[in-house]
């Protein structure tokens, strides 16, 4: 598959001006910081399309992207970051909920998580919450270009082992900077739009 077009369609906060149900979707979810915005801004080839911040916790909506004019790419406000009100956490967490619980288009959550790190609670959390709803089973492992090639194994297994992976789920370790990775997470993401 080739992104060769992507755009924003809408940004919400609830249900009531989220688009139409007509497209399938794929969101990613990932801590405030994990390097959200710079992989989907790899996976579409654009720079600027989510704006890469140098403060956490930014993204406080839901935001749909439309790509080939055939399907969305959702990005779900990052969670975890110290800095926010309770009040803003917990409204983030029931923004995320709404919208995994009712969207009836929605294939699967690529969950992030920063290779360099254990998966903290709320990683471990959230992947619980995808498991329960049946969206679990991709984790993108963050800035892999920031650890060693052997470590990144080691890093692995421990991801799989801190989130209590199925044999069946992938850990896909991707960089932005170096672009590696890409090939196989749009592999998965074609396999998903085509079943």
């Amino acid at each position: 598959m080739k992104i060769y077009r992507s755009d924003i369609e809408t940004v919400a906060v609830k249900p009531s001006r989220y688009p139409p149900e007509n497209l399938k979707e794929i969101a990613f979810a990932g801590r405030s910081n994990v390097g959200k915005s710079s992989l989907l801004n790899l996976l579409t080839g654009r720079k600027n399309l989510a704006r890469v911040s140098g403060s956490p916790g930014k993204t406080r909506t839901i935001n749909f992207y439309i790509i080939n004019d055939e399907f969305r790419i959702v990005d779900l406000p990052g969670y975890g970051y110290a800095r926010v009100s309770r009040s803003v956490s917990e409204g983030w967490g029931e923004m995320i909920e709404r919208y995994l619980q009712n969207r009836p288009n929605l294939l699967k959550v690529v969950q992030l998580v920063d290779i360099r790190h254990a998966p903290s609670n709320q990683d471990i959390q959230m992947y619980d919450y995808l498991r329960h709803f049946g969206l679990a089973g991709i984790v993108v492992a963050t800035k892999a270009d920031k650890i060693s090639r052997n470590r990144i194994d080691k890093q692995v297994r421990l991801i799989r082992q801190t989130l209590k992976l199925d044999p069946e789920d992938m850990v896909i370790p991707v960089s932005a900077l170096k672009k590696t990775g890409y090939e196989e997470l749009i592999d998965v993401m074609e396999r998903l739009l085509e079943d």
